[in-house]
C-alpha cells in the first residue's frame, strides 16, 4: 500500500509538468515527421506507394514486421493485463507469440511467392477475380477497422495520461489529432515512409522495455520469484497468490478462455497487414531472413511484458492503474513514472505514441492499398487502369479510413486495448484464414467456397461480438450495464465463427458445379513454392 500511496503522489508533479511531456512527444513527431517526409521523396509508382519498391533488407524488414506486430496491444494493454489480471493476463503474451509461429510456418514465406501487392492477389490467383477480391477487400477493411479502433483508444487513454486530461471530450480531441497525424503519415510517406517509422519504433520499444525489464529485476535483487512474491504482497483486490495462478479473469467461463487462444494463435495468419510485409522485399530468401529477425526480436519483447506486468502490480499496484485516465491501459506508463520519474514517464509515453502511430500507419496503408488496387483497379477499371490513377485512390480512402478510425476510436475509449485486438484478430482468423490455407492447400477449393468463407466469417464474427458482453450488459461493455442485449455468452467469437469459417469454405466448395482450372492450381502451386512469376501473373 506504501508503493500506491507514494505513486499517487508521483502523478501530481506529472499533471503540474506537461511542457517536459509535451516536449518529448513533439520531438518524436517531429522525428518520425522527418523520417516519413524524406522516404515519401522516393514515391514514384505504385509499387514504390504500396511495397516501398521492394527495396528493404531481411534485417530491416524483420524490425519493420517487429513493430508492425508490436502494437499499442503488446506494450499498453498486455502489461496491463498481466498487472490486473496476472497469469490469465499473460496468456496475451502467448498467443500473440504463439501465433506468429503459425503463420510464419503455414502462410507467410507462400503468401509471399504468390501475390504482388496484397491478399487478395494470392486468393483471387486460380479464382474468379471479381467476386473474390471484393470479398478479400471487405475482410481486409473489417480487420483493419477492428485494428484500428484499439490503437485509436490506446493514444486517447496514453496521451490524456500525460497531459492529464480526464473528460471525455479532451480524450476525443487526442484521438482526433492522433488520426489527423496517422492520415499525414501515410498520405506523405507511403509503405516506405511507414516502414522506417516502424524500424525506428521497434527499436525505441525493445529497448525501452529492456531497460525498464532490467530497472525492475534489479529492484528485486534480479530474481523473479521476489519480484512475483512482491506482486502479490501488494495485490489487495484478490485473495492471496490468485494473481499467479489461472483462473483469475477466465476462471468463471473456460469457453471464453479457449476462445481468445483460438483467436489469438489463429489469428496472425490472417492480418492484412502483417501479411502485407512480406511483398516489402525482393526475394523469398530476404522474406525468410525477416522472419528470423522478427521472431527474436518479437520473443524477447514477450518476456519483457512479463516482467514489466508483475513490475506495475508490485510497484504501482491495480487499484492506481485502474483509477488512471487511461484505466488498464495505463501500466506500462505508471511503472515508469514509479521508477523514473516525470522524465521516463515522457519517454516511455512517447515511445508507446510512437508505437500508435506506426501501426496505424501500416494498418491504413494496408486498407488503403486493398480498396485502390483490388476494388477499383482490379474489379472496377478490371486490371486496365492507370497506375497513377490507382495511387490517388489510394490517398483518397485514407482519408475516409482516418475519420472512421477517429470516430470508432472516440467510441472505445476505456477498453482494454489488449482485449479489443483480440477481437481483430478473431474476425481474421474467421474471415480471412480459412481462405488462405485453402487456397494454398486446397486444389478443389472453388470460387463459391472462398466468396462463402469469407463473408460468412466475417459476418459471424461481427454479429456475435455485437450481441456479447463486449458492446452490452455489463460495466465495461460498450453501451454499459444499463443497455442489454447481449444473447452470446463469450466476450470473444472465435470458438463458433473459427470452425464455421473453415465449414463454409469447404461446403461452398464441394457444392460449387463450377470447378476451378487445374492448370492454374498447378501453377499456384509452383509459385508459391518458388516464387517464379509472383510479381507479374495475378490476373489471368
Amino acid at each position: 500500500m506504501n508503493a500506491v500511496h507514494s505513486l499517487v503522489t508521483l502523478v501530481k508533479p506529472v499533471e503540474n509538468n506537461p511542457v517536459l511531456n509535451i516536449s518529448i512527444f513533439l520531438a518524436f513527431v517531429a522525428v518520425t515527421l522527418i523520417i516519413v517526409i524524406r522516404s515519401g521523396r522516393n514515391n514514384k509508382s505504385a509499387a514504390d506507394y504500396y511495397t516501398g519498391g521492394r527495396s528493404f533488407t531481411g534485417p530491416q524488414n524483420g524490425f519493420a514486421i517487429a513493430g508492425d506486430y508490436l502494437s499499442a496491444a503488446s506494450f499498453l494493454g498486455i502489461v496491463g493485463a498481466i498487472a490486473i489480471s496476472g497469469y490469465d493476463g499473460f496468456m496475451y503474451s502467448i498467443g500473440f507469440l504463439v501465433a506468429w509461429l503459425v503463420a510464419l510456418l503455414l502462410v507467410a514465406e507462400l503468401m509471399r511467392n504468390t501475390g504482388k501487392f496484397t491478399m487478395a492477389d494470392v486468393l483471387s490467383f486460380r479464382l474468379k477475380q471479381g467476386p473474390v477480391r471484393v470479398a478479400a477487400a471487405t475482410t481486409t477493411l473489417a480487420v483493419c477497422f477492428f485494428y484500428l479502433l484499439a490503437q485509436m483508444a490506446g493514444a486517447g487513454g496514453l496521451v490524456s495520461l500525460l497531459l492529464g486530461i480526464n473528460d471525455k471530450l479532451g480524450q476525443s480531441i487526442v484521438v482526433t489529432i492522433v488520426g489527423a497525424l496517422m492520415i499525414v503519415y501515410v498520405l506523405v510517406g507511403g509503405m516506405k515512409g511507414t516502414t522506417w517509422v516502424q524500424i525506428v519504433k521497434a527499436f525505441l520499444l525493445i529497448l525501452g522495455a529492456l531497460a525498464m525489464s532490467i530497472w525492475v529485476l534489479a529492484l528485486n535483487g534480479f530474481n523473479l520469484s521476489a519480484l512475483l512474491d512482491s506482486a502479490v504482497a501488494v495485490s489487495t483486490s484478490v485473495p492471496g497468490d490468485a494473481i499467479l495462478a489461472p483462473g483469475l479473469k477466465y476462471g468463471t467461463n473456460p469457453l471464453d478462455f479457449i476462445s481468445l487462444a483460438l483467436a489469438l494463435v489463429l489469428g496472425t495468419a490472417g492480418l492484412p497487414h502483417v501479411l502485407m510485409r512480406f511483398y516489402t522485399v525482393p526475394t523469398a530468401k530476404e522474406a525468410r531472413r525477416s522472419v528470423v529477425w522478427a521472431i527474436w526480436l518479437i520473443g524477447a519483447f514477450y518476456i519483457f511484458t512479463l516482467v514489466l506486468g508483475f513490475g506495475a502490480a508490485s510497484l504501482v499496484g491495480a487499484d492506481t492503474i485502474e483509477a488512471a485516465p487511461g484505466g488498464v491501459n495505463s501500466a506500462a506508463p505508471l511503472l515508469a513514472l514509479a521508477l523514473g520519474g516525470p522524465l521516463l514517464l515522457g519517454f516511455i509515453s512517447a515511445i508507446a505514441f510512437a508505437t500508435i502511430l506506426a501501426v496505424v500507419a501500416g494498418i491504413t496503408i494496408t486498407a488503403a492499398t486493398s480498396f485502390a488496387h483490388d476494388i477499383y483497379g482490379s474489379v472496377i477499371k478490371k486490371g486496365k487502369g492507370n497506375a497513377d490513377d490507382e495511387v490517388k485512390v489510394a490517398r483518397r480512402t485514407v482519408i475516409v479510413i482516418g475519420i472512421l478510425a477517429i470516430a470508432g476510436g472516440i467510441g472505445v475509449q476505456g477498453q482494454n486495448i489488449a482485449f479489443l485486438v483480440a477481437l481483430a484478430f478473431a474476425v481474421a482468423a474467421s474471415a480471412n484464414l480459412p481462405t488462405i490455407l485453402y487456397s494454398l492447400f486446397w486444389r478443389g477449393f472453388t470460387t463459391r467456397g472462398a466468396v462463402w468463407s469469407m463473408y460468412g466469417g466475417l459476418a459471424s464474427a461481427v454479429l456475435l461480438i455485437i450481441f456479447s458482453p463486449v458492446f452490452s450488459g455489463t460495466d465495461t461493455s460498450m453501451f454499459g450495464a444499463d443497455v442489454n442485449f447481449a444473447i452470446f455468452p463469450l466476450s470473444n467469437p472465435g470458438i463458433v465463427s473459427i470452425p464455421l469459417g473453415f465449414f463454409l469454405g469447404w461446403l461452398g466448395s464441394v457444392t460449387s458445379t463450377v470447378k476451378e482450372s487445374p492448370k492454374l492450381a498447378a501453377e499456384m502451386s509452383v509459385r508459391s513454392l518458388t516464387g517464379h512469376g509472383a510479381e507479374k501473373a495475378v490476373e489471368h
